[in-house]
């Protein structure tokens, strides 16, 4: 099957890609945002295949994967008058939890029914107003990086993407009172200026933008993973965190409730309690390893690769009938 998608969200396509099928990810000269191509960063395999907009014109596609309400619009236009969910089979991807005038946040693709729109976490498909149109959940599937967890490194890392913008959102003004407690290390895009803007030295924060290869063994040398985050979909940083085999520090908000189990680390509402918890595992190495590998073993049975492809390989056939 020939399946059309662009490259939106890394991650999350360097999972999709892994299944049996051919993957077309569109590519402009200039590598804009509706045109990055493959990507540079993410282990794709030799399936997934670059396109440009005069090639799809004329090209076969068996299915469309939708992640913005855009692309409803350029996909007819690029496949030649082709229109997603009517003389192409079509699915809405929604990774984000909605904003704006939440719970009362009105999903574009509401009362289509002509397409189907998956949701990555249940909390999602609660929050956002979908009218009729058929919802569905496939939540995460993650590339097993492996059990890589030393904690060697006395501090708690965090995985986010443009923290001073997002501030509230990710949690950011959190970070000053956390990291009395465990120093931080802040891995993610455009993190540069946050120890500053927090008026923090390197002691208790320090930042690093990695590329994919190289981030998981840093993560993996930190004592614990400290998720902040307070609106956002399910970041796959967690669940990635927890394969390494890292104990999980969480503010419990959205779908981390739901993620991380009871025995690989602590979830609350309450910052000072994820402070103690954290200085815990500086304190004690041994119930961070511990705590680690119980979180692996759940990441592993609840978001492994097999069960994430199994689900979507059943929905695109129902999509295809």
């Amino acid at each position: 099957m020939d399946i059309l998608l662009w490259h939106v969200h890394g991650s999350w396509t360097t999972a999709f890609v892994q299944g049996p099928h051919r993957y077309l990810v569109p590519v402009t000269p200039d590598r804009c945002p509706d045109g990055l191509g493959r990507a540079r960063t993410f282990p794709w395999p030799d399936s997934v295949v670059e396109v440009t907009p005069e090639e799809l014109r004329e090209h076969p596609v068996d299915l469309v994967v939708l992640q913005r309400p855009h692309e409803l619009e350029l996909t007819e236009r690029w496949l030649g008058g082709r229109r997603p969910g009517r003389d192409v089979p079509a699915v809405y991807l929604e990774h984000n939890a909605p904003d704006g005038d939440v719970p009362l946040t009105r999903h574009p693709c509401a009362d289509r029914a002509d397409l189907t729109l998956v949701h990555v976490t249940h909390f999602n498909r609660l929050f956002w107003d979908c009218g009729s149109t058929r919802a569905e959940v496939i939540e995460h599937g993650v590339v097993d990086p492996g059990h890589l967890y030393t904690g060697r490194v006395a501090r708690a890392a965090v995985v986010v993407n443009e923290p001073v913008r997002r501030g509230r959102h990710t949690g950011t003004d959190l970070l000053p009172a956390l990291s009395e407690a465990a120093p931080l290390d802040v891995f993610g895009m455009r993190t540069e200026g946050l120890a500053a803007h927090l008026g923090l030295g390197e002691d208790r924060v320090r930042t690093a933008d990695l590329p994919q290869r190289e981030l998981h063994a840093a993560m993996a040398e930190r004592r614990l993973y400290l998720h902040p985050v307070r609106w956002t979909s399910l970041g796959l940083s967690l669940l990635e965190a927890m394969h390494l085999g890292m104990p999980v520090v969480a503010l419990a908000t959205t779908e981390a409730v739901e993620a991380v189990p009871a025995g690989a680390g602590t979830l609350s509402t309450r910052p000072e309690v994820l402070a103690r918890a954290a200085r815990r595992y500086l304190d004690d190495p041994a119930a961070a390893a511990e705590d680690g590998a119980r979180a692996r073993q759940a990441a592993l049975e609840r978001y492994g690769l097999k069960r994430f492809l199994a689900d979507w390989e059943r929905l695109m056939t129902e999509v295809r009938s």
